[in-house]
């Protein structure tokens, strides 16, 4: 049975992961937390999963790399400086990282890359999400997932097109732009809307999020899927063959 070792064993993500790790067939390793070392960790699971912080980043994936163990990054609020990081693990050791590890998620940026691609620059696009309170980053991880996917299917960057700051008077949308907006409130445990816009007609594509469970199994499937890969960097669509 695979063992999984979690990085933010007590955070939302990380008590969800454990919870559904022995109905997928795999088992805990045990978990590290801030104060904990990374490194014991690293040596006794056959994969990691990372819920953690950014700023915890970079020492969990030195303590993957020096015990040659798989890791799964699930970590929001990422920036350039941790992707350099990955890319550079990933030259020794398997690495997921996404922004979401649910199966619907996964689909839904399919469908967006392919609809932004499809429609042409006559549509304008719009994301919106909304997540609890208490939630640290914006825009979350899953919404910056669905502009990568949109400034894809448009053949640009989500760098070069994104717009997350409309405050003021901003004057007529910018052709070829990608807005994103982000609410929070309450317990939402996430919700996502992606709106193709035109003179006279609209398309939305819109996942919710009920249970966090969804996110725990997806991560589960993942790092199990994992285990067997040569070292390089990969995606939830190549675990969900899509």
């Amino acid at each position: 049975m695979t063992s999984i070792g979690i990085f933010g064993s007590m955070g939302r993500m990380g008590q969800a992961i454990a919870a559904v790790a022995p109905s997928l067939g795999a088992q805990v390793a045990g978990g590290a937390d801030v104060g904990d070392n990374p490194a014991d960790l690293a040596r006794k699971a056959d994969v990691l999963v990372d819920f953690s912080a950014p700023a915890a980043l970079e020492a969990h994936l030195a303590a993957a790399r020096a015990a040659w163990t798989p890791i799964v990054i699930g970590t929001t609020g990422i920036g350039a400086h941790h992707h350099a990081l990955i890319d550079d693990a990933a030259a020794e050791i398997p690495i997921l990282q996404t922004g979401n590890t649910s199966v619907g998620i996964g689909l839904l940026a399919r469908l967006v890359r392919e609809a932004a691609a499809r429609l042409g620059p006559d549509w304008d696009i719009e994301i919106v999400e909304m997540h609890h309170r208490n939630k640290a980053d914006a825009p979350s991880g899953t919404a910056l997932m669905l502009g990568n996917a949109a400034a894809h299917g448009i053949g640009t960057t989500l760098a070069e097109a994104g717009v997350s700051d409309r405050a003021g008077l901003t004057g007529p949308r910018a052709d070829g732009t990608i807005g994103m907006a982000s609410l929070r409130g309450g317990s939402v445990v996430g919700d996502h809307s992606v709106i193709f816009a035109t003179a006279g007609e609209r398309i939305e594509l819109i996942h919710r999020a009920d249970d966090r469970a969804i996110f725990a199994r997806g991560a589960v499937q993942a790092a199990l899927w994992l285990k067997g890969q040569q070292p390089g960097r990969y995606t939830m669509d190549q675990v969900l063959g899509i």
